[in-house]
């Protein structure tokens, strides 16, 4: 039964120091990103835009979700944030200097995050 409580006790604090892998700040950033992201995905009419960089946006959008979910942020409270700020972004124009700091942000808060989005890419279709 010690061991049990023990393991217990071990695992809850290993999830709370992967929790703190991505702090309040970094949430808010990611949720701002998906939402620029997904505003790419859906343009509105007369945007040009090259077809990769919807692909990159929404296998972005997936990493950043999949990251989230593996550090411990609960699907509710992440798809609650992603729902407001696509509510914020969604039928804004594409802003590629924002997009670009998305990129770089994912690349930077997420582990191999660039391989990961290329990765999702090739999985799209």
């Amino acid at each position: 039964m010690k061991k049990i409580i023990i393991t217990f006790l071990f695992s809850i604090t290993f999830l709370k120091l992967a929790y703190a892998d991505m702090n309040n700040a970094d949430k808010n950033r990611a949720w701002e990103c998906s939402g620029i992201y997904m505003a790419n995905y859906f343009l509105p009419p007369g945007e040009t835009f090259e077809y990769s960089m919807k692909e990159k946006s929404m296998a972005s959008v997936k990493v950043l979700k999949a990251y989230a979910l593996e550090i411990g942020i609960p699907e509710k409270d992440w798809d609650d944030g992603v729902n407001k700020a696509v509510d914020k972004f969604y039928g804004s124009k594409y802003d590629e200097g924002k997009t670009n700091a998305c990129h770089k942000f994912v690349n930077a808060i997420i582990p191999n995050g660039e391989e990961r989005v290329k990765k999702v890419i090739q999985t799209l279709y």
